[in-house]
């Protein structure tokens, strides 16, 4: 094993190897790439020190000129849409082609297990994978990797949507991607950054740590490991004060024939991938400022004991890719958890599992320009892998047809707004009501059909006792009106805020589900 100071020196060695090499670019640039239409494209790399390189694309040509570390940066003006393949070169000593390279919409895929579940995985895998036949789609599909430090290239390759690759690619991220080619008619690169089990934590760059307050003490530790901080600079020097001391009595241990003492250890984040920053440092970090149009985001599931602190988390890891990104406050659009496990019909006060994120993940809409699926109709209960991703990868859809593309839809199902009490009743406001509240019900991938004689299941209702009991409620116009005769004065109403509300059947009419909630704090 390495100690921290040979992992250091190798990784300088490495570093001083890359600036005296010819011209060369990261692996996010490749054959077969998608660049971003309208907006500003940086094209980066390495080269020798003063080196002029030229980047030549779609008739325009820049040029750079390598810095003292051998890094060189260039912006291509904004792009048309083009479907039809061409070349960009990149020249400097040496001279490299990329080919195949088409011009549309990126997007980042990012999350945990159930983003990285592949088409193959998920439901009706054979026909999916048979069909996926789409060479404007193009994929690119990054390893699982951490960093102590910010890496700057990866090891993957753009790849043309095919059934021989797709198979193998993000289900949610593909049909995603795929309804977004069907409305626009453009191509679409999808960049998949997953990675199965993981917590939040680790996705989050320190920058996005230092802007939440709540996260202070994370953000703390997370600067103590970078040297460029303040405390990180006192944490070295207190490092370098104990390799001083450590240096005689090491050579004194081994004049006297006698094993030294272990080397103090280098102020580092530990060696588990879930440790914050370590994610992004290896998976986020090297596809930045990679010019795309937004982030799709599914995870939570590995933080699902949590409430309120999720939105923190949450906030501190769109803050920090946006800062970093410099693309100002570009979509991110995330997956609320789907039900899970078996559903406890006794206990109209609910709250347990799931509950608590999912009402963090509500709370999330407040950040600027972000959206939210909501799939509390389509999990499993008895897996945490709900194999219906291509309703997920639509309810995405949706929200940047919509908001990014301009396409007229409804993208939401029903949010709760307000909530009056009206004698014995409450009544609930809600928005994105679209055509209208119905009471429906989801099969598989068939649309949510209305099911005109049933009731609205979950809603729960409590008085100033905090009793909670299953409630009536029926469909008044765009609201709805809660009630139980068991509760003469209710306060507060509560719907489907439970791990697994399997059955839970409030829908507008353009078949999407109302997300979970409560009208209390309790």
């Amino acid at each position: 094993m390495f100690s921290n100071i040979s992992i250091i020196f190798i990784g300088t060695m490495l570093v001083c190897a890359t600036v005296n090499a010819d011209v060369e670019v990261p692996k996010i640039f490749g054959d077969n790439m998608v660049l971003q239409r309208n907006m500003p494209v940086p094209i980066w790399g390495r080269a020798f020190k003063g080196e002029k390189v030229e980047v030549a694309f779609a008739g325009q040509k820049k040029e750079a000129v390598a810095n003292d570390a051998g890094k060189w940066m260039i912006k291509l003006e904004p792009l048309e849409t083009n479907k039809i393949p061409g070349n960009m070169t990149v020249k400097g000593i040496n001279e490299i082609t990329f080919r195949n390279v088409l011009v549309g919409e990126v997007w980042v895929c990012s999350g945990q297990s159930n983003m990285e579940l592949n088409v193959s995985s998920s439901l009706n895998p054979i026909e999916e994978t048979k069909n996926a036949n789409y060479p404007e789609i193009r994929l690119i599909k990054l390893p699982v990797v951490t960093g102590y430090i910010p890496e700057d290239n990866v090891k993957a390759d753009w790849a043309v949507c095919s059934p021989e690759v797709a198979g193998k690619f993000s289900a949610v991220a593909y049909y995603f991607g795929r309804n977004l080619f069907k409305e626009l008619d453009v191509p679409i690169g999808l960049i998949s950054s997953s990675w199965g089990g993981t917590r939040i934590e680790p996705w989050i760059p320190p920058v996005g740590y230092r802007t939440i307050p709540e996260l202070k003490t994370v953000s703390m530790r997370v600067d103590s490991w970078d040297s460029a901080t303040e405390i990180g600079r006192e944490t070295y020097f207190e490092f370098i004060k104990k390799m001083k001391a450590w240096i005689p009595e090491a050579e004194k241990a081994l004049g006297e024939k006698k094993a030294a003492l272990p080397l103090p250890s280098l102020p580092l984040a530990g060696t588990s991938h879930q440790e914050p920053t370590k994610i992004y440092n290896g998976m986020i970090a090297p596809l930045i400022p990679y010019a795309i149009r937004g982030v799709i985001w599914y995870q939570g599931e590995s933080n699902g004991e949590e409430g309120i602190s999720y939105f923190h988390k949450k906030k501190a890891l769109i803050n920090g890719w946006r800062q970093l990104w410099g693309q100002g406050d570009f979509p991110f659009y995330f997956v609320q958890l789907a039900n899970y496990r078996q559903p406890d019909t006794n206990n109209p006060r609910g709250g347990d599992n799931w509950a608590g994120i999912r009402e963090a993940q509500t709370k999330c809409l407040e950040i600027p320009n972000t959206g939210m699926a909501v799939t509390i109709d389509i999990g499993d209960a008895t897996s945490i892998h709900p194999n219906n991703k291509q309703d997920v990868g639509k309810r995405l859809a949706l929200w940047a047809l919509v908001k990014d593309y301009k396409k007229e839809n409804v993208f939401s199902g029903p949010i709760y707004e307000s909530h009056t009490v009206e004698g014995d009743k409450i009544r609930i406001l809600f928005n994105y009501t679209g055509g209208g509240l119905i009471v429906g019900k989801k099969e598989g991938l068939e649309p949510v059909k209305e099911v005109k004689y049933e009731k609205l299941a979950w809603f729960a209702v409590a008085g100033i006792d905090k009793k909670w009991y299953w409630a009536d409620a029926v469909i008044a116009g765009n609201t709805i009106v809660v009630s139980s005769d068991k509760v003469k004065k209710p306060v507060a109403v509560r719907y489907a805020y439970a791990g697994n509300p399997e059955g839970c059947n409030l829908y507008n009419k353009e078949g999407l589900p109302a997300s979970p909630f409560r009208t209390d704090n309790w």
